[in-house]
């Protein structure tokens, strides 16, 4: 796995103080890119232990811009496509553990597994639903996740 960028913590006052990135992900017209999924928690700090220290995703942002407001921003390996932890944020106000069925997409589910498992994530043995495979954990407010193998897909 590529090295990872470091946490980003301060806001850029201007967009020339963003150092080009040659490998981010050209927004095409017409292309809708789903970027940030909200996720609903109780404790922030809480979560944050939970989805970096446990399910292993990247701490790319933990900022707070305003008073009262504080945003986490987390992607998993090898994802273009990350989640948010908030307070502060009306438009994001949902009740935590609410969230069902976020999945992730392995390689291998058993690897996938061990490895979250030896991060110590409770989750579920692995089911062969037709022939797609899912292995399912929650965070501790109970948002649930899907690890998910589709053998066909390189």
């Amino acid at each position: 796995m590529s090295e990872q960028p470091p946490t980003q913590t301060e806001i850029p006052q201007d967009a020339s103080e963003i150092p080009a990135d040659p490998t981010a992900v050209v927004v095409e017209p017409g292309a809708y890119l789903l970027e940030l999924v909200p996720v609903p928690v109780t404790d922030v700090d809480r979560a944050k232990r939970f989805y970096s220290e446990q399910a292993g995703f990247h701490v790319d942002v933990d900022v707070s811009p305003a008073d009262g407001v504080r945003i986490v921003q987390l992607t998993p390996p090898g994802s273009h496509c990350s989640i948010t932890l908030a307070t502060g944020l009306p438009q994001l106000d949902m009740p935590a553990g609410t969230l069902r069925g976020l999945h992730l997409v392995v390689k291998d589910i058993e690897a996938s597994r061990e490895e979250l498992i030896g991060r110590g994530v409770d989750i579920s043995p692995t089911e062969d639903l037709g022939g797609v495979f899912y292995a399912w954990f929650s965070d501790p407010d109970g948002n649930t996740w899907a690890l998910q193998h589709m053998p066909w897909r390189r």
